[in-house]
């Protein structure tokens, strides 16, 4: 059986017009951007995928990347590596009290319908999971709520699917709230069964409009700490596209530190519950031509 020639690490061909091709084709793909100061750093990420194949140049990896649809292997392996899968349980948690003590319960004060709430970038889960228990404590264990929670990177999703978590993503969790929504398993705490049942995990290219148009629909969408990595460019046609699908009144969470100020007249910055929320406003603008 023939296998693949192996390649020294300097042996690959990496100037910098192929590593902007391959940028390029990237940020396109999945929204990801590295600005031109940080090309080495994407080149040592991905610098093992480029030796696992074989190639002796960053150009032979973009022509196999270009060629390929974005949820064909090498691109999964690919956003497996560029994704950031650092999270904690309760992080931000100030945003999650207005989700739960205010939007949830208005919600319900007025309809007995499904409420989905989309996790739109979840990463290893501890997001998900915080809902889910936050929901859980404030008494809707009986309401009619879907929490759905997404990732680009299968990695993730696959470490979130076993509900395993190590104890630095309880650094900020009340002791006395794991205690009860987890069970301790050698190094590691595994979720209460009942609250893991709670949580759909979809894999979902934010830039991909197919894959996200179902999702968008959701009257609650949590896309936090995610557009720090993208281009302005790509936060107006990711947000764009939610305002499109999403309800009117419809409530956007991005992070604490990130802002849409400049990059869309769609929504209004509202404080709810002592934390602030973008508000989808009844009637879109206009695209620019």
């Amino acid at each position: 059986m023939n296998s693949l020639p192996t390649v020294q690490d300097s042996q690959i061909a990496a100037p910098v017009g192929s590593l902007e091709l391959l940028r390029d084709l990237i940020h396109a793909r999945s929204g990801i951007h590295f600005h031109d100061g940080h090309l080495d750093l994407m080149f040592d990420k991905l610098r093992p995928l480029i030796l696992k194949k074989g190639f002796r140049s960053v150009l032979d990896y973009y022509y196999l990347l270009k060629e390929q649809p974005h949820y064909f292997e090498d691109w999964r392996r690919l956003m497996d590596t560029l994704s950031v899968q650092e999270t904690y349980f309760w992080r931000e948690m100030d945003q999650i009290r207005a989700l739960v003590n205010v939007i949830v319960p208005q919600w319900f004060s007025k309809s007995r319908e499904l409420l989905r709430i989309w996790i739109a970038a979840c990463s290893s889960g501890e997001e998900a999971f915080t809902i889910a228990i936050a929901l859980e404590e404030a008494g809707f264990s009986r309401f009619p709520i879907q929490i759905v929670a997404s990732d680009a990177s299968e990695a993730a999703l696959e470490k979130a699917r076993t509900g395993l978590f190590r104890e630095r993503s309880f650094r900020v969790l009340p002791p006395e709230i794991r205690d009860k929504y987890f069970r301790q398993s050698r190094d590691r705490w595994l979720v209460n069964p009942q609250i893991m049942s709670r949580i759909r995990f979809e894999r979902v290219n934010l830039v991909v409009k197919a894959e996200t148009a179902e999702l968008a629909r959701s009257p609650v969408i949590l896309c936090r700490n995610v557009f720090i990595y993208f281009s302005q460019e790509v936060i107006r046609q990711v947000v764009r596209h939610f305002a499109e699908q999403m309800p009117a009144g419809g409530y956007l969470f991005v992070g604490i530190s990130e802002s849409l100020l400049k990059l869309t007249n769609d929504f209004d910055l509202v404080e709810v519950g002592g934390s602030f929320v973008y508000v989808r406003k009844p009637q879109l603008t206009a695209m620019a031509p």
